[in-house]
């Protein structure tokens, strides 16, 4: 894995954890090209952060910062490895801790993210994924405007977002089925 465009450009990213499904560099171009200029500045979110390689990605093409939380301490071990690695480490967070807890516990003054990054595993349940959204719904997502990428297994089923949540972009990449979605300030 290697960091596809910016000041990180080229950077190869150290190994993948054991039970990590990182999205391939051929995903991650594809979807950093659709956000295009939604990146630059952004505050962004990398959740079930796995290596970190979308967040830094995100970095590397001029987000202002990222915050990045996986379970495994394993995962966020790497993601500081390949934060010091592309040179990005002074605008990033690495929280090890549960998405669900994590999401549960916002602070009043932490601000709110412009891009968000969800990739959780291909086998977590409905329930659990619109929780997660509805989660993100709840005081995480910038009034301003925001773009959440969902990453689910292109078999998977469409999970329950909130009303006001519109698709924007469909991406297939092999298994992978990349999802954006903006906020409909009509519904």
């Amino acid at each position: 894995m290697r960091v596809i465009a910016g000041s990180a450009r080229g950077t190869r990213l150290g190994p993948v954890p054991a039970g990590v499904r990182p999205l391939s560099d051929r995903a991650r171009e594809g979807l950093f090209a659709s956000l295009g200029p939604d990146v630059s500045d952004a505050r962004c979110l990398d959740l079930f952060a796995g290596t970190g390689a979308v967040g830094i990605e995100a970095l590397s093409r001029g987000a202002g910062s990222c915050t990045f939380v996986d379970a495994a301490r394993e995962a966020t071990a790497a993601i500081r490895s390949n934060l010091e690695r592309a040179r990005v480490s002074g605008r990033a967070i690495v929280q090890t801790a549960d998405v669900g807890v994590y999401l549960r516990r916002r602070r009043k003054d932490e601000h709110p993210y412009e891009l968000v990054f969800l990739d959780p595993p291909y086998g977590l349940t409905e329930p659990h994924l619109s929780g997660y959204l509805t989660a993100l719904d709840a005081g995480w997502l910038a009034p301003e405007g925001w773009t959440v990428v969902l990453t689910r297994g292109h078999k998977s089923s469409v999970p329950s977002v909130p009303v006001h949540w519109a698709t924007r972009r469909h991406l297939r990449y092999g298994d992978s089925l990349l999802t954006l979605y903006r906020e409909d300030r009509w519904a």
